[in-house]
C-alpha cells in the first residue's frame, strides 16, 4: 500500500490514513487544528500527535467559549503543565484566537462556511507526484493568512493556514500514487461531528 513518504511513524500513519486531508465541516475540530498548528510551529508534527490528547484535556476539548475565557491562574497552570507545549506565546495565541474565533462565528456564522469561502466551499483536489512539488503556501493561504491577522489572530502565517487547509481536507496534497489520493479525490460530502 502506498502512502505520502511522510507517513513512517505509528502516529503518522494513523493519522495519514484516517484523517489528514479529510474535509471538516465542524467548528470546534477546525479550533483545534487552528491550535494545534499553532502550537506546532518549530516543532514537529509528530511531537503535537503525541501531545494531542494532553491537548485536548488541557483546552476543555477545544471548546473555544472555554478557551476565550482563560485567564492568568489557568495560563500559569497549562504552562505548568508538561503534557502540551509550554510556550507561553503560544497559549496565549489559543485564547486569543478563541476569542477571535468566536468573533467570526458572530459576524459571520459558522466558522466553517468562513474558513471554506477561501477555496470556493470546495476541497482542491491536487495531483502532486513528489513531496518536492508540495507548497509550503498557496495564493489563498496568503489571503486566509492576511485576512485571520486582519480579525486579531496569532500564530497564523501563511505556512500554518497552508498546513491546516491541508489537515482539514481544504485541499488535498495526498501525493498522487498515496491510495488515500483516489480516496478522497472529489470528495465533497460534509463530514459534521
Amino acid at each position: 500500500m502506498n502512502r505520502c513518504p511522510w507517513a513512517k511513524t505509528e502516529e503518522y500513519i494513523l493519522y495519514h490514513d484516517a484523517e489528514w486531508g479529510v474535509p471538516v465541516h465542524d467548528d470546534r475540530t477546525l479550533f483545534e487544528f487552528l491550535v494545534l498548528e499553532g502550537a506546532q510551529a518549530g516543532l514537529s508534527w509528530e511531537t503535537i500527535l503525541k501531545k494531542r490528547e494532553n491537548y485536548r484535556t488541557a483546552f476543555d476539548h477545544f471548546d473555544p467559549e472555554s478557551v476565550a475565557g482563560y485567564g492568568r491562574k489557568k495560563v500559569k497552570e497549562l504552562l505548568a503543565n508538561a503534557g502540551i507545549i509550554r510556550n507561553r506565546l503560544k497559549i496565549e495565541a489559543a485564547i486569543t484566537n478563541a476569542q477571535a474565533f468566536l468573533a467570526v462565528q458572530k459576524e459571520v456564522g459558522p466558522f466553517d462556511r468562513y474558513i471554506w469561502s477561501f477555496i470556493g466551499g470546495q476541497p482542491k483536489q491536487n495531483s502532486w507526484k513528489s513531496p518536492a512539488d508540495v507548497p509550503a503556501r498557496t495564493p489563498e493561504s496568503d489571503a486566509l493568512s492576511k485576512e485571520l491577522k486582519r480579525r486579531g489572530f496569532k500564530f497564523v502565517g501563511s505556512t500554518i493556514c497552508y498546513a491546516i487547509m491541508q489537515a482539514v481536507g481544504m485541499v488535498n496534497d495526498h501525493l498522487v500514487d498515496c491510495f488515500r489520493h483516489s480516496e478522497l479525490a472529489g470528495s465533497s460530502k460534509r463530514k459534521d461531528g
